[in-house]
């Protein structure tokens, strides 16, 4: 079976997720600065969410390039990644409007790492469909950015109600970790 559809089907949806998160964003009544303060929490929430959605979807790109073919396995794998991150606009609305408050950063963090869980479940049922020595086993081969996330997230969430603003803080920390493109596949496509 082919990729491409799998590959349309996901970008769009990454597309429509990132515009209901921003249709979320209500501009002030009033043309002053001031007016922008109340909105501070939901922009920043928004941006930390789009930086993630957008790292979800460079990976995905990246993968799917050495992907050679899927199976129905894949398919259900890359749906099941698509709910977490179609559940980012909600828990990303929900700790924005409420001033990162320690239930929703939580719930925001169980997200993220339900996400990371899920994208690790479908690079395993993509590497599973291939060769052991294929490009695309080669180049996911070990993920050391990828455990250290799911560490970090599922250390924030009991933080987070202890310290809500060190649970974002590790959020953010994992963004950055992925904002320096993962160069394995590219390096392995490559050669």
């Amino acid at each position: 079976m082919s990729k491409n559809r799998m590959e349309a089907f996901s970008d769009g949806v990454m597309a429509i997720l990132i515009t209901i998160m921003v249709l979320e964003l209500s501009a002030p009544e009033e043309p002053t600065l001031a007016a922008l303060l109340p909105v501070v929490p939901t922009f920043g929430s928004y941006v930390l969410s789009f930086v993630f959605l957008g790292i979800y979807w460079n990976n995905h790109h990246h993968l799917l390039q050495a992907v050679e073919r899927v199976d129905g396995r894949v398919l259900w794998a890359n749906l099941h990644l698509l709910f977490w991150l179609s559940l980012i606009s909600f828990t990303t609305a929900w700790m924005g409007e409420n001033n990162f408050a320690a239930l929703p950063v939580a719930l925001y963090g169980a997200n993220l790492l339900l996400a990371a869980i899920a994208y690790y479940l479908l690079t395993q049922a993509l590497v599973a469909g291939h060769e052991p020595d294929s490009v695309l086993a080669q180049a996911v081969g070990g993920d050391g950015k990828g455990r250290v996330s799911l560490v970090l997230y599922a250390v924030a969430l009991p933080l987070a109600f202890a310290n809500r603003w060190l649970a974002v803080g590790l959020y953010v920390l994992v963004a950055m970790m992925w904002l320096v493109p993962d160069r394995r596949i590219e390096d392995v496509l490559g050669r």
